[in-house]
């Protein structure tokens, strides 16, 4: 068994053996009903441990509107069902330069603690055969996002979901964001950012991810 020490140990450290999120086998045997019952059930218990009074009328709701939350909002990236439709077309006018996508809204959840990871992700990529609707890279993003997530991850889903359905490597991803992990607790450092980027093919050029770079960091709409 684990203990308190290794807890705390790899809640600081972003341990991962697989760029897949942890699901269990049985992950989608129960019905999205039964697990905001339970999961309503189960969180009361915590508001109860913490002694809070769940007659009161404002408090008397929450545990549902929590289990809601968690299953329908702020989760729904759990399941597959869930995951856009990404249609891409035939690159008919022949566009080969860089196509970048900036300032996507990232709004998930850290692992460790389930507390909100918000930021900004910037995705290139050159166009080949095909080209990938402008809506549909923020809907991916939202996607994997709204998972218990590390960034590092998260950066990788996106990354190789895109290059499989541009089939291309020529994709470049950067997150930048802020973990209240880091900033309502711990250190509580209200200022600092993490800042991952993933990238393969053409971007594997220092010349070429400069160029993003640059263009990410000089011209923000």
């Amino acid at each position: 068994m684990i203990n308190k020490e290794q807890i705390e140990l790899i809640g600081d450290n972003h341990i991962s053996s697989s760029t897949e999120t942890p699901m269990l086998p049985t992950a989608f045997d129960k019905s999205d009903d039964d697990k905001i019952k339970n999961i309503q059930q189960y969180f009361g218990m915590i508001m109860e441990e913490l002694g809070l009074d769940l007659s009161d009328d404002s408090l008397s709701g929450t545990p549902y509107r929590f289990a809601k939350m968690y299953v329908k909002e702020l989760f729904y990236g759990l399941n597959p069902k869930n995951k856009p439709k990404l249609s891409t077309f035939e690159n008919k006018y022949g566009y080969k330069k860089m196509l970048i996508e900036q300032n996507i809204t990232i709004d998930s959840s850290c692992e460790h603690h389930f507390l909100p990871i918000t930021g900004h992700a910037h995705i290139a990529y050159l166009p080949k055969d095909k080209v990938i609707g402008l809506s549909k890279i923020n809907r991916l993003v939202d996607y994997y996002a709204h998972r218990p997530q590390v960034q590092e991850r998260l950066s990788l889903q996106i990354l190789k979901d895109l290059q499989n359905i541009l089939e291309t490597e020529d994709v470049i991803i950067m997150i930048c964001a802020k973990h209240l992990c880091v900033s309502s607790r711990g250190i509580k450092d209200k200022n600092s950012f993490t800042t991952t980027i993933e990238y393969g093919g053409y971007f594997n050029d220092k010349a070429n991810r400069d160029e993003f770079l640059n263009t990410v960091n000089n011209k923000v709409v």
